[in-house]
């Protein structure tokens, strides 16, 4: 398996400071919810949700705690291992270009924090495709990503709709900001038809 640019630009050591950059932004009180709250908003209550490229699961713990189930799965075991310990959510160590949770199917995918930016080049395609196979139908793969990498929004429509995806809203940042060209992040909300 080819490394994914999370593993060229980051070392055990950076994962080790992202989950305390996280910890430390918490303690600050800085808002830490803004992908769940518009996850949530879009699903009917105790909805069962992945949460891909979950990282230490952040968004996966606030969406339990709003009433769903997730199941978390990221390729970092640093990150994996950082992830809190509660009823309705699961974590597992798993890449998302071979992700196969067997029959199981979600009502929505969240893809959060840069994920599709991170994966291995030019596996973004698959790691969609795998993602609508896990996403019940007329259910959503939810995405944010910033604009300043090497995947872009283009690309994410191209390969949404290659992989039977239906793009259907795009905001320029989690707290739902009209959609602009140049914006610095975006979120896509696509459907699974």
């Amino acid at each position: 398996m080819a490394r994914t640019r999370w593993q060229d630009e980051r070392s055990e050591h950076d994962s080790r400071d992202y989950v305390q950059r996280f910890a430390e932004l918490a303690a600050e009180g800085a808002d830490m919810h803004g992908e769940a709250r518009v996850v949530d908003a879009l699903l009917a209550p105790a909805s069962h949700v992945l949460d891909a490229g979950c990282g230490t699961a952040r968004v996966g713990a606030e969406l339990v705690r709003r009433g769903h189930t997730v199941t978390a799965v990221d390729a970092d075991p640093v990150l994996v291992a950082a992830a809190p310990v509660l009823e309705g959510l699961t974590v597992l160590h798993a890449d998302l270009v071979e992700l196969d949770l067997g029959p199981e199917r979600f009502d929505a995918a969240v893809v959060a924090g840069n994920v599709l930016v991170f994966v291995t080049p030019g596996t973004e395609r698959t790691v969609l495709q795998r993602l609508h196979a896990h996403v019940r139908p007329g259910g959503l793969v939810v995405t944010g990503f910033a604009t300043d990498r090497a995947y872009t929004v283009d690309e994410l429509d191209r390969d949404a709709v290659a992989v039977g995806l239906q793009p259907e809203s795009r905001f320029a940042t989690w707290d739902l900001r009209p959609w602009r060209a140049g914006a610095d992040w975006a979120v896509s909300v696509l459907r699974v038809p």
